[in-house]
């Protein structure tokens, strides 16, 4: 029975660790690749803020949207991201506040405040953009979290350019194991299961 069982198991799991694999190779692949060009919008992924800071790794994605902002890709920037356990800040007001500062009109910037999971902010940036009659939008984030999120802006209607925040960490094993867990996701997401 027990031999039965393990050859069942591994029939079930040889295939999907490769489907993980292959995808985590499709995720490091599209990490690397900056797409961004004229769109309706450049959108920010949050990542943590502290105290009403952003943390190193939102600056860094702060920092490259408004150089695309600068080079005149688009006219809006929108910031997303939720509260995250903070009673005071969002993730998306932080970073609004901080790219005035750097100079750009508070009324090209755009906030999404109440999300917390990736497919819950693009499910919601999504819906904005259709309220704003807004088609195209660069996507600005970590490399490793571009291929997910395009493809579920993209399955809401939207085309979408990949511009991952410049990164001096490439081809190390933290950054193969965040490529496996993007790649655990989509296919989560793909399941109907939203994370």
């Amino acid at each position: 029975m027990r031999r039965w069982f393990a050859i069942a198991v591994l029939a079930a799991g040889l295939p999907l660790a490769a489907y993980l694999l292959v995808l985590s190779d499709r995720i490091a692949t599209q990490s690397s690749i900056d797409e961004a060009r004229s769109a309706d919008i450049i959108l920010v992924l949050g990542a943590a803020e502290y105290n009403g800071r952003p943390s190193p790794v939102y600056k860094a994605r702060l920092d490259h949207a408004f150089d695309l902002y600068r080079k005149g890709l688009a006219s809006l920037i929108l910031t997303s991201g939720g509260a995250g356990g903070d009673p005071q800040y969002t993730e998306g007001q932080v970073g609004r506040d901080y790219l005035v500062r750097r100079g750009i009109p508070a009324e090209a910037i755009v906030v999404e405040s109440e999300a917390d999971s990736t497919v819950e902010t693009i499910l919601t940036v999504s819906e904005i953009m259709r309220r704003m009659n807004l088609h195209s939008a660069i996507l600005v984030s970590d490399g490793y979290h571009i291929f997910r999120a395009k493809r579920i802006l993209e399955n809401e209607g939207m085309q979408v350019f990949g511009a991952p925040r410049p990164s001096a960490s490439r081809g190390t094993w933290r950054e193969r194991w965040l490529h496996l867990r993007q790649a655990f996701g989509y296919l989560l997401w793909r399941c109907g299961i939203n994370i």
